[in-house]
């Protein structure tokens, strides 16, 4: 179930809001001061807050500038202020919409279920690696060539998305080694050499046209630039 946080010191709007979200099948938590939001907000418990600007203690906007700090949760703003500039100065700050005051709750429940919708399918592709017709998803480590699965050990595995992750990048043996084994590199390269040329080989198995690895002569090895 979905955890939402409204932060909002009028007692009957968060009463409102509350009951209506609930009847939506979220989990609802409400805060009454910029304070007691504040904390709540840090636990890092939600996956969307709503937040009003003017607050006893401690404003909406500090609240939101904290919040882009340490993290991405969704943050729907509340406000009876209907200026344009003040919209988009909470939207530069981080703020993902804004709804001004009054409003009707349908549209607060439908605006909710959009952000969440947007921040599942993000949360969704960052967990999916990909290059050319090879796909890695991270969740359950299932690696695929052209939509055939290629058995890999756990170090093949960390390899290839170590380089995954960084496409750009030329990682030197060391580097490799220090990353996947996850200890000091003492001049001993193969190790890394023998599981990269077990990682390449399978690859090349499953589709012999594709360059996916490219060693990068008295450097390392990165993706294939070609």
């Amino acid at each position: 179930m979905e955890k939402i946080l409204i932060i909002e010191d009028n007692k009957d709007v968060n009463l409102l809001l509350r009951e209506t979200l609930i009847s939506e099948g979220y989990e609802v938590i409400s805060a009454f001061d910029g304070l007691e939001g504040t904390k709540l907000a840090k636990s890092g418990e939600f996956n969307l807050i709503l937040l009003d600007i003017m607050l006893p203690y401690k404003s909406g906007d500090e609240i939101l500038k904290e919040i882009r700090t340490w993290g991405d949760v969704p943050v729907i703003i509340l406000s009876a202020k209907d200026m344009v500039g003040t919209k988009i100065d909470l939207l530069k700050l981080g703020a993902d919409d804004y709804i001004t005051k009054p409003f009707d709750l349908g549209e607060v429940a439908a605006r909710v279920a959009v952000q969440l919708r947007r921040a599942h399918k993000q949360m969704k592709e960052a967990e999916v690696l990909s290059y050319k017709d090879l796909i890695v998803e991270k969740e359950d480590k299932r690696v695929t060539v052209n939509g055939q699965e290629v058995e890999l050990t756990a170090k093949e595995y960390s390899m290839l998305e170590l380089l995954l992750n960084n496409p750009n990048k030329v990682f030197s043996k060391a580097n490799i080694y220090e990353a996947v084994w996850n200890e000091e590199y003492l001049g001993d390269d193969n190790a890394v050499k023998t599981h990269m040329s077990n990682l390449r080989s399978k690859l090349k198995k499953v589709n012999a046209e594709a360059e996916y690895i490219e060693t990068v002569w008295g450097l390392g090895y990165r993706l294939y630039r070609g």
